[in-house]
């Protein structure tokens, strides 16, 4: 009975010195919300370019999710480095910031070739109308590239103010990274998107780039920085296998795309949706890293304690972000003439499927952090791809069965 009392009292006090990081996360999410609710507009006015450029859509889960893979993963690492003593505020390329900053480079650029070739496989697969291999490659790409650059300094500044003021970064780096994702890779895809389609112009601008992505990609592999090296080494084939499951996440709006352009609130619903059920996996992903690296926890098959608390603390951000998104998504429609299956609806689509998610996320978090510990992998590396990519999936499935659920059509 002794035992049991004082593994309780433990918790309860673990419990009370989690405020600081309810308080610090609920504003990183609520922050993160607000800029994945731009994005979800921006998406919604680009409802007749997803007409025109057919499979398009297929790439923008995929894209936005490799923003978040890559850097929430830097971050994650980042963070790991701030508590084990490892982090140094340097411009050495050779040092533990300039290492992980530059794996994040060469990733950025394997990946957006690989996903430009793969979107345009996958719409062949599924039987879509589609833009040609070329044009899905220069989207990917320049998008791509351009986003990250964003993405990329947002991470930085966000860790080096994390260093500097005492921030908990496993709490806030997720979402303020998939927020900023989000912000910078939609116009990003956008603006690239204005080269479709040129005669001439888009088959040697997909050329060079290729080319260029597949240089950086060998000099990323064999590069004699040592972290640099295991980074991208360890990194690529999950990155690879979580782009294909964030196409596959495409493909489940795209064969569904009525409901979205009739009620473009829906899609607007998206980024800020996926992005939160991402931070949330991200932000238990980053914790579970931290501590199996501490020593705090065990990598053991089933969560105990604190494992436990961990993930409490993420279902208390889930009933508040859900919510506040559901309701965010349907006023904003509102105030910019979007057509919306009505404020209830909408708040109840949301809270439906993000707790639906969040009992996804949750496991897949644990399982992931915990199978690449086992097995001798960094969970930084692992953990946050593998969770983001299957709940991009997982979630747009959890939103779709959602609307489904609750009645909404496509024709009104």
């Amino acid at each position: 009975m002794a035992w049991f009392s004082q593994r309780a009292q433990r918790l309860r006090a673990y419990w009370r010195s989690e405020r600081r990081t309810l308080r610090q996360g609920l504003a990183a999410l609520f922050v993160s919300s607000g800029g994945d609710l731009l994005a979800g507009l921006a998406l919604s006015f680009m409802s007749d370019s997803l007409e025109r450029l057919p499979s398009l859509f297929l790439l923008i889960p995929a894209a936005i999710g490799m923003r978040g893979n890559i850097f929430g993963a830097l971050g994650s690492r980042l963070g790991t480095g701030i508590h084990a003593g490892q982090f140094d505020v340097s411009r050495d390329r050779s040092g533990f910031l300039g290492q992980n900053v530059l794996a994040s480079v060469y990733l950025t650029l394997a990946t957006s070739l690989f996903l430009g070739a793969a979107a345009r496989l996958a719409a062949g697969a599924f039987g879509f109308r589609s833009i040609s291999i070329a044009d899905f490659v220069v989207v990917s790409i320049i998008g791509g590239a351009l986003g990250s650059i964003v993405v990329g300094l947002a991470t930085i500044v966000i860790a080096v103010q994390s260093h500097a003021r005492g921030w908990d970064l496993d709490s806030v780096s997720a979402p303020l990274v998939t927020a900023t994702g989000d912000i910078a890779t939609l116009p990003a895809l956008w603006l690239a998107s204005f080269l479709v389609q040129i005669p001439g112009v888009t088959v040697t601008v997909a050329l060079a780039t290729g080319l260029l992505c597949l240089a950086a990609t060998v000099h990323g592999l064999v590069t004699d920085l040592p972290r640099t090296r295991r980074i991208v080494r360890e990194s690529l084939p999950v990155l690879f296998l979580a782009g294909l499951v964030d196409i596959l996440a495409g493909t489940v709006v795209e064969a569904r795309l009525e409901h979205f352009i009739t009620y473009p609130a829906l899609l607007v619903l998206i980024p800020p949706f996926l992005e939160d059920t991402n931070a949330l996996s991200g932000i238990l992903a980053a914790r579970l890293a931290s501590k199996l690296h501490l020593g705090v926890i065990q990598p053991r098959t089933w969560p105990h304690g604190l494992a436990w608390v961990d993930i409490g603390v993420n279902f208390v951000f889930a009933l508040s972000v859900f919510t506040m998104v559901g309701l965010s998504a349907d006023v904003i429609s509102a105030l910019t003439g979007r057509a919306s299956p009505g404020f209830w609806v909408m708040i109840a689509i949301s809270l439906t499927a993000g707790m639906l998610a969040t009992v996804l996320s949750s496991a897949v978090a644990y399982v992931s952090a915990v199978a690449s510990f086992r097995f001798g992998f960094d969970p930084d590396n692992h953990g946050i791809p593998v969770s983001s990519s299957v709940m991009d999936l997982g979630g747009m499935l959890c939103l779709v069965a959602a609307i489904l659920l609750f009645g909404v059509t496509a024709h009104g």
